[in-house]
């Protein structure tokens, strides 16, 4: 068993607290585990081993442009702990534009100054990203989380690290080879089934290919994400910014969303549109304050 612990800079402000809420969206995320001081997650195994032997990767900021990551397991010595840290946290991304558009609304404007120090996450893989984004359509967040858990936990074997218990995500292959009855009878509806089957096997065969993905300008790839079963406009979207980074698309028609846009708001009558363009061409970041904004709300988590 290796251990290996690293430091990595990151562009300042940062908040590692603020930034692992967004990335987890529920303190139910088995997945992704945050205690308030340490972010904690088993790695992919396909790239770093087998999934009987994952290694768990613990971060933490040690100072306001430091995080200091701990692996463990016995392919520590082959994870590149930079480019986890950069795509999972957007440590090195800037977010001028929207702090600018952000002004222009006094209650968002609040929010932001709230926020200060919230990056934009991204998933690691992009069959991680597809089977929440399916997963959350068209139903109240917390029934997608409480799916998504019964998910992971059907398929992926958990593991205890410094007391704290750990699930990685399933491999899309265990996934794939479930029948339809048992991935039903976990609460996913006919048409998620089939849509996580679509998509599963695209990213097997290739047919959707992160890597090529990743390099298309976002407009190609919203229309390449689209073309697959179950991948409509608001899908492609969430797929686009919780997986590839995209902060030039908003999810819209997003009832949640816009039920949260009135009451941080204020404003029952408030139009989205023009929020969107005033935040352009970072308006995917008023997603994520959005979701900060409710769980602030609700005493979930508290913004500076």
């Amino acid at each position: 068993m290796s251990k290996r612990t690293a430091t990595v800079s990151v562009t300042p402000p940062f908040r590692l607290d603020l930034t692992a809420t967004v990335l987890r969206r529920l303190s139910t995320n088995v997945v992704d585990v945050f205690d308030g001081t340490a972010y904690r997650r088993l790695l992919d195994a396909a790239p770093h081993g087998d999934p009987s032997n994952p290694t768990s990767v613990t971060v933490v900021q040690s100072a306001p442009d430091t995080l200091r990551v701990t692996l463990e397991g016995p392919h520590a010595p082959a994870v590149d702990v930079d480019g986890f840290v950069r795509r999972t946290f957007g440590t090195d991304v800037t977010l001028d534009a929207f702090g600018r558009g952000a002004k222009r609304f006094p209650w968002l404007h609040r929010i932001a100054r709230a926020a200060r120090g919230v990056k934009p996450p991204r998933y690691p893989s992009l069959w991680e990203t597809a089977c929440n984004a399916i997963v959350y359509q068209q139903i109240s967040i917390h029934a997608a989380g409480a799916i998504l858990r019964r998910v992971v936990e059907r398929f992926a074997e958990p593991r205890e690290l410094g007391g704290v218990r750990l699930s990685p995500f399933p491999p899309v292959g265990d996934v794939l080879a479930a029948g339809d009855a048992d991935l039903r009878a976990l609460g996913l509806s006919a048409g998620k089934v089939a849509a996580l089957r679509s998509v599963g096997e695209a990213i097997v065969s290739r047919a959707l290919d992160e890597a090529l993905l990743e390099s298309m300008p976002t407009a190609d790839l919203l229309v390449h994400l689209a073309q697959h079963r179950g991948i409509g406009p608001w899908t492609a979207a969430v797929i686009a910014l919780r997986g590839f980074g995209r902060l030039d698309v908003f999810p819209m028609n997003d009832s949640g969303a816009t039920a949260l846009l009135r009451t941080l708001s204020g404003d029952a009558a408030i139009a989205v549109e023009p929020v969107i363009e005033a935040l352009a061409p970072q308006q995917g970041m008023l997603y994520y304050h959005l979701l900060l904004g409710r769980l602030a709300k609700n005493g979930e988590v508290k913004l500076a």
